[in-house]
């Protein structure tokens, strides 16, 4: 004889009701630690400890090429002079994106402009009393674009030593947060 749900007694159907709900439990939690995992796995949390840009925290967005005004973070460029003022393995740059692909960058003695805007002033020498190299004139090549900073003394894109941000060296976009 078959019996409903309805009809079995109460001690066996409250067994079935914990296996539903663990199981509701064990599937919501899967999908919640998936959404975290995958958030994570695209985003970034930077404590900004150079004075070149205006905030010290940033929200960044892997993967995600910049427009103009975005702040870009980059892997610089290996270099001697790179190695002699951040180390070994420099951190992860922070810029502003100034200068799209396309765009005409040229110098005007020590000003550096972009389509004819004035955008930064170079310094002939490091802080340290290095030579510093003035950055590329001409159009911006497809893929990199022209990284800058309102700080007077802003290592960046002004300076052959830092060159373009292309996308391979692109980490990705970030939001100031603080």
């Amino acid at each position: 004889m078959v019996t409903a749900a309805s009809e079995l007694p109460p001690e066996r159907w409250r067994p079935r009701k914990r296996l539903w709900a663990m199981l509701g439990v064990a599937i919501i939690g899967t999908v919640g630690f998936s959404a975290i995992t995958d958030w994570r796995d695209g985003h970034l949390f930077l404590i900004n400890v150079s004075s070149s840009l205006p905030n010290w925290a940033f929200l960044i967005r892997r993967q995600q090429l910049p427009a103009r005004g975005d702040y870009v973070f980059f892997d610089p460029p290996r270099s001697a002079l790179l190695r002699r003022h951040f180390g070994a393995k420099p951190q992860m740059f922070g810029k502003i994106v100034y200068g799209m692909p396309g765009d005409v960058i040229a110098h005007d003695g020590l000003t550096v402009t972009i389509n004819g805007k004035a955008v930064a002033q170079m310094k002939r020498m490091t802080r340290h009393g290095e030579p510093l190299t003035p950055g590329a004139e001409g159009a911006i090549p497809p893929g990199c674009y022209y990284a800058g900073s309102p700080h007077p003394d802003g290592f960046d894109s002004r300076y052959a030593e830092i060159g373009f941000v292309c996308r391979r060296q692109i980490i990705g976009v970030g939001k100031p947060v603080l």
